[in-house]
C-alpha cells in the first residue's frame, strides 16, 4: 500500500501547481456572459459607447501579459492566487461615483486588468513547476505530459465550462428582475478557486530540478540562451498567438454566435443554454488529447488537432445554412471545431513551452511565448466583431461564416511554423536538455558551479518535522 501512495502524491503536486489556472479559463469565459447581462440591464447602447464591450472581454488579456512577463521572471519569489482573489471579488463590488454607469464600467475594468495580472502570473509559476513536478520520482515516464496537461489545459478549459455554467445557474435562482445579482455573484465567486488554491499549495517543496539547476544565484547568460534557443521560442510564440487568436475570440462569443444562430432569441437560458454545451465541447478535446500526447509526441499531436481543426472550419463554413437551420448540429460541429483546438494547440503550446527550455530560464522562456498568445487573444477579441461586420453582421451568411474561413486558413499556417520550428520532444526531455544545456554552457566558458540553490537556501525554506513531513517555515508558497 506504501508504494501505491507515491504517485498519488507526485500527482496531487502536479495539480497543485497547474490548478491555479482553472481561474484563467473561468475569468475569461465568466466576462462574456457578463458582458450579455449587462447589455440586457443597461441597454446595448450604453454599454457599447466607448468600446466598453470590447474592453471588458479584452483588458484582463492585457493584464494577463503583464503578470506572464513580470512573473516569468519573479517566479522563484511571488505567488499571484492572492491577486486573482483579490480582484475577482472587486470586479464584482464595482460602482461607479454617485452610482454612475461609466464609473461603474470603468472600475470593472480596471479591476479585470488587475486580475489579468494574477492570471498571467500563474502561467510561467504555476505552470513551470507543475512541468517539473511531471519528471518527478513517481510519475511513470509514458505518462509525464498527460499529467501536466490535466493539471493546466485541462483546468482551464473547466473553468470555461464553470465559467458559461455558473450564469446560467444564477439566472435560474435570480430570475430577470434581478439579473444585477447574476452578473455580481457570476465574477464574485471567481474568488474561491483562488483561496482553495492558495491553501493547497502551503506545503509544497521546490522540484529536484529546480534546486539543481536554477540560476538565481548567478547571472544569467541572455546571448547564449538566445543563440541556442530562439528558433523554438519563436515557433512556440507564432502558434500560440494564433491559436489563443483564434479560441478566445470564440470561446468569448459563443453566446453571440448561438444567438444569431437561434434567431435572436430573447431568452437569457436558451442563449446561456447554448453556451454551456459549446463550452463542454472543450473537456473531450482537451482529456482525448492528453492520452494521445504521450504516445504522439507533443509536436505531433499539434499539428493533427490543428489540421483537423482547419477541415472542421470549412465544413462550417461550406455547410453553414444547412447547419444554422438545426441548432443540434451547428452546435454540435462548432463544438467538435473548438475540441480539436484542445486535443492539438490547447495541449500542446503550454507542453513545449515548460518543457522544451532549460530549467535555468524555464519561468522567463515560458512567460514569453504564454504573453505572446494572450497578445493574439487581445487582438483576437478587438479584431473578431470587425471580421463579422466587414462580411456583412451577424445578421448575414457571410458575416458568420467569415471567422470560420479565417480560423482554418489561420490553423493550417500554425500546422507549418510547428512543423519547421519546433523540435519533437521526448519523455523525460526536460532532463536531457538540462544536461545538454549545461554542456553548452561549458563549451562557451560558462561556470556551471554556480548553478542551483545552496544548501542553506535549501534547508531554510523547509525544515525537518519530527516525523520527516516537509514543513514550510517560511510560508513560501513554490509556484
Amino acid at each position: 500500500m506504501a508504494e501505491r501512495k507515491v504517485p498519488l502524491k507526485s500527482v496531487s503536486l502536479i495539480f497543485a501547481c497547474g490548478t491555479a489556472l482553472f481561474s484563467d479559463g473561468y475569468a475569461n469565459n465568466v466576462i462574456g456572459s457578463v458582458n450579455t447581462l449587462l447589455e440586457r440591464i443597461y441597454g446595448t447602447d450604453a454599454i457599447t459607447a466607448n468600446n466598453y464591450s470590447n474592453t471588458l472581454t479584452s483588458v484582463a488579456f492585457a493584464g494577463t501579459v503583464v503578470g506572464m512577463l513580470a512573473f516569468g521572471y519573479l517566479s522563484d519569489k511571488m505567488s499571484a492566487t492572492g491577486i486573482v482573489a483579490l480582484f475577482s471579488g472587486l470586479s464584482a463590488a464595482s460602482s461607479g461615483a454617485n452610482h454612475s454607469l461609466g464609473g461603474m464600467l470603468a472600475m470593472l475594468s480596471a479591476c479585470r486588468f488587475l486580475l489579468g495580472i494574477g492570471v498571467g502570473a500563474e502561467y510561467p509559476c504555476g505552470s513551470v513547476s507543475a512541468s517539473e513536478q511531471s519528471e518527478e520520482e513517481g510519475i511513470a515516464t509514458n505518462a509525464q505530459h498527460r499529467w501536466l496537461v490535466l493539471a493546466t489545459n485541462s483546468m482551464i478549459d473547466v473553468g470555461f465550462v464553470i465559467g458559461a455554467f455558473v450564469p446560467l445557474v444564477l439566472y435560474w435562482i435570480f430570475g430577470d428582475n434581478h439579473l444585477r445579482a447574476v452578473w455580481r455573484l457570476s465574477l464574485g465567486l471567481g474568488v474561491i478557486p483562488a483561496i482553495a488554491v492558495f491553501f493547497w499549495r502551503l506545503r509544497m517543496e521546490e522540484p529536484t530540478r529546480y534546486k539543481r539547476d536554477s540560476m538565481r544565484n548567478t547571472r544569467i547568460p541572455y546571448r547564449l540562451v538566445i543563440k541556442r534557443y530562439w528558433r523554438g521560442l519563436l515557433g512556440i510564440s507564432l502558434s500560440w498567438f494564433i491559436y489563443d487568436f483564434i479560441t478566445y475570440p470564440f470561446g468569448l462569443y459563443s453566446s453571440t454566435i448561438t444567438n444569431a444562430v437561434t434567431g435572436g432569441n430573447e431568452s437569457l437560458s436558451v442563449v446561456f443554454g447554448w453556451s454551456v454545451v459549446i463550452n463542454l465541447f472543450y473537456i473531450p478535446g482537451t482529456i482525448i488529447g492528453a492520452f494521445f500526447i504521450d504516445f504522439m509526441g507533443p509536436k505531433a499531436t499539434m499539428i493533427t488537432g490543428l489540421l483537423a481543426q482547419a477541415v472542421m472550419g470549412f465544413i462550417m463554413s461550406g455547410l453553414y445554412t444547412k447547419l444554422s437551420s438545426h441548432v443540434g448540429a451547428f452546435a454540435v460541429v462548432y463544438g467538435i471545431f473548438l475540441s480539436f483546438g484542445e486535443f492539438g494547440p490547447g495541449n500542446c503550446t503550454g507542453v513545449l513551452a515548460a518543457k522544451t527550455g532549460p530549467t535555468a530560464v524555464r519561468g522567463q522562456y515560458y512567460g514569453i511565448a504564454a504573453a505572446v498568445g494572450k497578445v493574439g487573444a487581445f487582438i483576437g477579441t478587438w479584431v473578431f466583431p470587425l471580421i463579422v461586420d466587414d462580411f456583412g453582421g451577424s445578421s448575414s451568411v457571410k458575416g458568420n461564416t467569415g471567422p470560420f474561413w479565417i480560423a482554418s486558413g489561420l490553423a493550417i499556417l500554425s500546422a507549418l511554423i510547428v512543423f519547421f520550428l519546433i523540435k519533437p520532444l521526448s519523455h523525460d526531455g526536460m532532463k536531457e536538455e538540462d544536461a545538454k544545456f549545461r554542456a553548452y554552457l561549458e563549451e562557451n566558458g560558462f561556470d556551471v558551479s554556480s548553478m542551483g540553490l545552496t544548501e542553506a537556501e535549501t534547508a531554510s525554506t523547509y525544515e525537518k518535522g519530527e516525523k520527516g513531513e516537509e514543513v514550510d517555515s517560511a510560508v513560501k508558497v513554490a509556484v
